[in-house]
């Protein structure tokens, strides 16, 4: 399937950027896989001739939308179009598991052991990177569907330690990771005696308040964990 798509794309001569982390995973492991590996790429070629897809041949690249923000588009000329300094807002980053995981799959873009590349597009808007404990723990998604009680028990402690480091609201570049922090949030909360209600923004709502952008325009009400109070605080 990863395949297919991967064809599709190479059939308009597009490169693919990826608004998901676990699809930028996929799609880019799978490109790299079949760019490497003639046995599994002939296999693959052969099924998708049986569905009537032409042949994958290796001729664009996978991109997580951050990256190409941070490789491609750069950060000075990010910086050059911020009209509004998020001042005082301070951020938890949370990278998550398949941003830069395998580093060799992703070209070693980042360091995966210590991450700057979401730190740095924090902080051209302004804000401020919150460190916390446990940082790069995983937000437990992976094993909701297998067993629940472990999987929100890993968001908790990622929720407990983003509180304890007096974080305003945590960005994420991954919607998965949204279903853990902004979705089960309040659940996560009742289920371990806490009180969090620690806004999660996704990444492109945080640059577009930067670049001028109104909330509504970046869908922040129909963010779970209310950002009203949140928005007061940046003048919004």
């Amino acid at each position: 399937m990863a395949a297919r798509n991967i064809v599709l794309a190479e059939e308009k001569g597009l490169d693919i950027c990826a608004m998901c982390s676990a699809c930028s995973s996929v799609l880019t492991e799978t490109n790299h896989l079949l760019k490497t590996d003639r046995e599994i790429r002939d296999k693959v070629n052969k099924g998708l001739k049986e569905v009537g897809v032409r042949p994958f041949d290796g001729t664009i690249e996978v991109r997580h939308f951050s990256r190409i923000l941070f490789e491609n588009v750069g950060l000075e000329k990010i910086e050059k179009k911020i009209k509004n300094k998020l001042k005082g807002l301070k951020l938890a980053n949370h990278y998550g598991c398949h941003y830069l995981k395998p580093s060799e799959v992703f070209d070693e873009f980042d360091n995966p052991e210590n991450p700057r590349s979401l730190d740095e597009l924090i902080k051209i808007t302004g804000a401020e990177v919150v460190d916390y404990s446990n940082n790069k723990l995983c937000c437990g998604g992976a094993v909701l569907a297998i067993d629940e009680n472990a999987s929100l028990s890993i968001a908790n402690e990622k929720l407990h330690n983003i509180k304890e480091a007096q974080a305003n609201a945590i960005n994420l570049i991954c919607p998965f990771c949204g279903v853990m922090y902004d979705d089960n949030q309040n659940t996560i909360a009742e289920n371990f005696k806490e009180s969090y209600d620690i806004p999660v923004l996704y990444y492109p709502q945080i640059l577009g308040l930067a670049l001028g952008m109104e909330p509504k325009e970046l869908g922040l009400q129909f963010n779970k964990i209310k950002t009203k109070n949140l928005l007061q605080q940046l003048g919004f």
